[in-house]
C-alpha cells in the first residue's frame, strides 16, 4: 500500500518489507535530530493493523501472547511475541487496548499469517480479530512531542514516542499539520540507538526471545500457558541462550555500510575466519555515526575486536553473555 505522504516535497521511497513509505525526505541527519528533540512525525502507514474484539479479548489474547495480558488496563500500552512450539519468535505485536477493543500493529505483510493463526485458535472464546490495515494508519510521535493526538484516536504511549492508530483518511490532513515529516531511516537510527530489535531484522527462523532481550519488554517470565513457554522456561532457568544481542560501531572510514545478513568475523582470525555472527540493521546515527545491531554467539568474548564483512567493528554487550 502506497503512502500519499510519498508526493511530499524531497520525500525518497524505502525498499524491501518497507516499501510504500518514505526512507527520507532529503535530509536524513535533520530528520533525525527532529526526532530526537521531540519533533515531527513519522509515516508508518505501510505496517499492519490487527482487531481484537469481544469480552473474552483479553483473556483469550492472555493464552496465546508471552505477555501478560488478561488485566491489561486501558490505555496501557505493552508488546508480546508469538513463539512457536519450539519457541522461536513468529511474531511481534505491539499493543494497547482501548476498552472495547485491543489495537495492535504489526511489521508489514504480516498481519495475514498472524490472523489465520488467530483465528485457529479462537474455538468456543467471544472473540472477533479483523484486518483493519485498509482502514488506519501507523503514525509515530517521538519521544518528548507536544503535538496533540486528534480526538477519538487510539494510541499508544511509550518511552519512545506515541503510535496513533489514525483513520487512513485523515493521515493527509494530519501530515499537513503534525510535520515536519521524518523518514523511515530516521526512526530506524533511533531504534538501534536504542537497542530495539524488530521482527524480521534482528530475528531469523532460530531466534528465541533471550537472544534479543525481548524477556521483561515483550515477554512476562511469571506466566505460562503460551505455545513455546517450556523453552522459554528452561532457558532462563537452567542455561544461557545460544547467541546475543550486540550494539556495534563500525569503522566510520567506510562508505557502504554492511547490509542486513553480513557475515561478522573476529578481526584476529582474518578474512578466513569462522563466522561468529551476522549484522541485524545497519544505520547511520547523526551523532553516533555509522552504527549497528548483531546477533553474535553467546561466547563471542566482550572486548573482541570483530569485522563485520570488510568493516572493522567494536561492540557493547546489549544481552549478557
Amino acid at each position: 500500500m502506497k503512502s500519499p505522504l510519498l508526493s511530499l516535497s524531497g520525500a525518497v521511497p524505502a525498499e524491501g518489507v518497507d516499501e510504500g513509505v518514505a526512507a527520507h525526505y532529503g535530509d536524513l541527519f535533520r530528520e533525525q535530530r527532529a526526532l530526537a528533540d521531540g519533533a515531527g512525525f513519522v509515516d508508518l502507514s505501510h505496517r499492519g493493523v490487527v482487531a481484537v474484539t469481544g469480552e473474552d479479548r483479553l483473556s483469550w489474547l492472555h493464552l496465546l501472547l508471552t505477555q501478560h495480558v488478561s488485566e491489561l488496563p486501558v490505555g496501557q500500552a505493552t508488546e508480546a511475541l508469538i513463539l512457536s512450539a519450539h519457541g522461536h519468535i513468529e511474531h511481534a505485536l505491539y499493543l494497547v487496548d482501548d476498552g472495547t477493543t485491543v489495537w495492535a500493529h504489526v511489521e508489514p505483510g504480516t498481519q495475514e499469517a498472524l490472523i489465520a493463526y488467530l483465528e485457529s485458535m479462537k474455538f468456543f472464546y467471544r472473540v472477533e480479530v479483523a484486518d483493519r490495515t485498509d482502514d488506519f494508519a501507523v503514525v509515530h510521535l517521538p519521544a518528548g512531542s507536544i503535538a496533540e493526538a486528534p480526538e477519538g484516536v487510539v494510541v499508544r504511549e511509550t518511552p519512545y514516542g506515541r503510535d496513533l492508530f489514525l483513520p487512513r483518511a485523515d493521515l493527509e490532513p494530519y501530515a499537513a499539520k503534525a510535520g515536519p515529516a521524518a523518514g523511515l531511516l530516521a526512526y530506524e537510527a533511533l531504534r538501534v540507538e536504542h537497542h530495539r530489535p524488530r521482527l524480521g531484522f534482528e530475528t531469523d527462523h532460530r531466534t528465541i526471545p533471550h537472544e534479543l532481550g525481548w524477556i521483561g519488554t515483550a515477554v512476562h517470565l511469571q506466566k505460562g500457558c503460551y505455545r513455546g513457554q517450556e523453552t522459554v522456561a528452561r532457558v532462563q532457568n537452567l542455561g544461557k541462550p545460544p547467541r546475543r544481542l550486540v550494539f556495534l560501531h563500525l569503522d566510520g572510514s567506510e562508505v557502504h555500510l554492511p547490509p542486513h545478513g553480513t557475515e561478522i568475523r573476529l578481526a584476529d582470525e582474518g578474512a578466513d575466519g569462522r563466522k561468529i555472527g551476522f549484522v541485524t540493521t545497519s544505520v547511520r546515527h547523526f551523532e553516533l555515526g555509522p552504527v549497528a545491531l548483531a546477533l553474535v554467539k553467546r561466547n563471542v568474548p566482550p572486548d573482541a575486536r570483530l569485522v563485520a564483512g570488510e568493516t572493522a567493528a567494536a561492540q557493547e554487550v546489549i544481552v549478557e553473555p
